[in-house]
């Protein structure tokens, strides 16, 4: 679910012998469906050499930040050139929460953004106006969503972001150990992130030989059991299909709150919801 970096540099390469030019590559820190990391370090050798400009869109994984243990996935994000993250996804700051930043010092947002409304935005003030932040933003009555993540982080401290996401990427690998444990439960991959993808397969299927008659059927399950749990109110897991691989459950742990029991709830509920499918 990652980028290959010689295959990215050889696309590039194909595009500069076709005559275009390439100057942008959109990296990824946390893929939505499968939680997956780009390889950011090459990927940066590989921008340095083609004068390519580096965004990497860390909107998901970039909360991994705040772990000393875990901050690893994104080696090589300081060498972008610019940044997306969403402090409201893994860290759990107010909705919404965004922050886009780039190594620009030029008042890159103002150039780009800037009305100069002189009805709205004065420049005679008796202070120093290049504090008002209203002419550079995208929306200038946006609300000051900075601080949603400024008063949390005074609030918990950077231990307490640093244990939301410890905690989050232990329960992740207790429910994908548990997964391994069990009888009619199959992972898609090894969870780089909180994203836990894998496969219910009823007891109706598990003598069936891999194929694509076993994955047709297989395929069917999810949607089943999600329809059940959702009648029932016990839980909502999501589900999709990813490429050619049939319908899986995709549970993504982010809550402080969530324990080992809901985990071993969690595959329960769903083998009882699926088990005479």
């Amino acid at each position: 679910g990652k980028m290959i970096p010689a295959e990215f540099e050889k696309q590039v390469q194909r595009a500069k012998d076709e005559g275009a030019l390439p100057f942008m590559v959109n990296a990824t820190a946390g893929t939505t469906v499968l939680g997956a990391f780009d390889p950011l370090e090459e990927i940066a050798d590989i921008c340095e050499r083609h004068n390519l400009w580096m965004h990497v869109d860390a909107c998901w994984g970039g909360g991994a930040l705040m772990s000393k243990k875990h901050r690893y996935l994104l080696q090589g994000i300081h060498r972008a050139n610019s940044v997306a993250w969403n402090p409201h996804k893994m860290l759990m700051a107010g909705l919404q929460c965004c922050a886009f930043m780039v190594r620009d010092k030029t008042n890159l947002l103002q150039r780009c953004h800037s009305a100069q409304a002189s009805y709205l935005f004065q420049q005679d003030k008796f202070y120093d106006v290049s504090y008002d932040t209203g002419d550079k933003s995208i929306q200038c009555s946006r609300k000051p969503d900075a601080f949603k993540f400024w008063l949390m982080w005074k609030a918990i401290g950077t231990k307490g972001l640093e244990e939301r996401v410890d905690r989050a990427l232990a329960m992740a690998r207790y429910l994908a150990e548990e997964i391994k444990k069990r009888d009619g439960f199959r992972l898609v991959m090894e969870p780089e992130y909180t994203n836990v993808c894998f496969w219910y397969i009823p007891p109706s299927l598990r003598d069936m030989t891999d194929g694509p008659e076993f994955w047709k059927k297989v395929h069917a399950v999810a949607p089943v059991v999600k329809e059940r749990m959702m009648k029932k109110g016990s839980m909502m897991v999501g589900y999709q299909p990813h490429g050619d691989k049939a319908n899986f459950f995709r549970q993504i742990i982010i809550s402080p709150q969530v324990s080992r029991q809901d985990m071993d709830f969690l595959l329960d509920q769903i083998h009882s919801l699926g088990m005479d499918l």
